[in-house]
């Protein structure tokens, strides 16, 4: 809520990496939301969070739909920074505001779609032995089909990115050094990345890896529920709780780490722009 305040109380919706960092937050905020929702059933009724009921389908499906709208961000965001570097170097394509606002809208109706597949009727309230043990009444193939292509995604898109703006900003700093220019912006700007990327997937990995772990022990557990309490239950409230901490990484990483190295990035593509009307003059 701060993040989003502090953007619409700035104004500073007009750029359109602003934008993604908006929609993150209400992304994060959705994940909070859902999370709390899940809990205060759990402390009414702890029964219908472990053996599932109906009444588990709409906050379950709420869950997945922010979280998949957050890994839709997060490769967004990913994908802007890249595009914002590679423009200056060899493409003309530029990120404008109604870009931001496409990637926004197809990104919600993606994550709306997916995460209430279970609400148009694709859960297991009437077959139990192909219902998730830690997701009652969500299916196993769901969660599976939800899982494994959202979380590859969410770790090789990121990881080509970034690792792109690295080689790039490597690439034109060994270059101006071999001009015999200063290299100091590109060289912070090249350390600020690596720690960012190096964050974003240490918290990604941290987060998201153990649910994936989940979702294959789901896959190929046939244990009935009583047989796994407590220990699988306290697995999946642990889960639960990183996914939260994601939550609130995502400001520290995105709002305040990239504001600096969106102001470096800006810098660079401003030094290329003054070499490329060099070279043609």
């Amino acid at each position: 809520c701060t993040v989003i305040f502090t953007r619409l109380a700035t104004r500073d919706l007009h750029k359109p990496i602003s934008i993604l960092f908006c929609n993150l937050a209400v992304s994060d905020l959705f994940t909070s939301f859902s999370g709390f929702w899940i809990s205060m059933l759990f402390i009414t009724n702890p029964d219908i969070t472990i053996f599932g009921s109906r009444d588990m389908l709409a906050p379950y499906a709420l869950y997945t739909t922010s979280i998949l709208s957050t890994i839709y961000n997060l490769v967004s965001i990913g994908i802007e920074r890249y595009l914002a570097v590679a423009e200056s170097m060899r493409t003309r394509f530029r990120v404008a505001r109604n870009h931001s606002i496409a990637v926004v809208f197809i990104s919600w109706v993606l994550a709306f779609f997916l995460g209430c597949l279970p609400l148009l009727g694709w859960n297991c309230l009437h077959a139990e032995r192909s219902s998730s043990v830690l997701y009652s009444p969500f299916c196993v193939n769901y969660l599976i089909f939800i899982a494994v292509p959202n979380i590859a995604v969410a770790f090789v898109v990121p990881l080509f990115t970034y690792l792109r703006i690295i080689i790039i900003l490597r690439k034109r700093k060994l270059r101006m050094k071999a001009c015999g220019q200063a290299t100091g912006t590109y060289k912070s700007a090249e350390i600020q990345v690596a720690r960012t990327s190096i964050s974003i997937w240490l918290l990604a990995l941290v987060s998201y890896a153990p649910f994936f772990a989940g979702v294959i022990f789901d896959a190929t557990n046939r244990r009935c529920h009583t047989d796994l309490y407590p220990g699988v239950y306290i697995f999946r409230n642990c889960t639960a709780m990183l996914i939260t901490i994601t939550c609130l990484g995502n400001p520290v990483l995105y709002t305040l780490k990239l504001r600096t190295l969106g102001a470096k990035l800006k810098a660079l593509r401003c030094l290329s722009a003054n070499r490329v009307r060099a070279c043609t003059i």
